[in-house]
């Protein structure tokens, strides 16, 4: 069993756990779940932007603890103010430790939010929903097409916008009329191996009616230059920023360099 059973796995305990200790008819009633949401994919394609997801990400399975002491509204408060265009928030408890508490947190920002987490149940939309998330993440790796497909219908349904992560060719298959946004992880799940060409190459059978997001292994401005020419108009970037002591001047530095790079 790799990494990414494991997680799935775990999961479903998990929400199983959660449905049990609230209702979706609590989660509709939260302030949140009726608030509009900002649109991601209208900010990744506004030129004015400079189309990085910053990532809040306290640790992760490969790597441990990243950082255990920057605070999610310092370090979001700092993304919104320097030009990220999303941000990218863990909830995963077990594995990253993350949770709902910390995309909640995550609110006060005039910014689109990503649910980082692997979504198997509807329950967890309407939880992402109500915890403010304008985004959710579908993994390829873990679902089938057919799932993808009625998971994003129905996240659609309840006004968030679907970011749809695959890894190689025979994902591609994944990908429907009902997801948003397409990512391309350069980092294996299963393996954790991380490829920058995988973005490079995957994004030439990418429909161009989808907003092309390249995700993890993005540490330096000229690869996002690199990526840009490619096609690509989001950037995840999560580790880059937080194995830093501060992330805050750490991204605020990172786009300042971009800026000189970019047209």
């Amino acid at each position: 069993m790799n990494i990414l059973d494991k997680i799935v796995a775990y999961k479903k305990g998990e929400v199983a756990a959660a449905k049990a200790n609230k209702s979706i008819a609590e989660l509709e009633k939260m302030p949140l779940f009726s608030k509009p949401v900002l649109s991601l994919k209208q900010f990744l394609l506004d030129d004015a932007k400079t189309g990085i997801i910053a990532e809040y990400k306290r640790q992760s399975p490969s790597k441990g603890i990243i950082n255990a002491t920057a605070t999610v509204e310092d370090v979001t408060a700092a993304y919104a103010q320097y030009g990220a265009s999303g941000i990218s928030v863990l909830t995963d408890t077990n594995f990253f430790g993350g949770s709902l508490v910390d995309l909640q947190k995550a609110t006060f920002n005039q910014v689109p939010l990503l649910r980082k987490d692997f979504m198997i149940d509807e329950y967890q939309f309407i939880e992402a929903k109500a915890h403010g998330a304008a985004v959710v993440l579908l993994i390829a790796a873990c679902l089938t097409p057919k799932e993808v497909q009625h998971f994003a219908t129905f996240a659609q349904n309840i006004g968030l916008e679907v970011l749809l992560e695959i890894h190689n060719e025979q994902e591609l298959a994944h990908i429907c009329d009902e997801v948003d946004l397409v990512g391309v992880n350069n980092r294996n799940l299963k393996d954790f191996i991380v490829n920058i060409d995988a973005s490079i190459e995957l994004i030439k059978s990418i429909p161009t009616s989808k907003v092309a997001v390249a995700e993890s292994g993005i540490n330096s401005t000229d690869t996002i230059v690199t990526l840009r020419q490619a096609g690509f108009r989001g950037f995840l970037i999560g580790e880059n920023f937080m194995k830093q002591p501060q992330p805050s001047i750490a991204f605020a530095d990172f786009v300042h360099e971009l800026k000189t790079k970019l047209p």
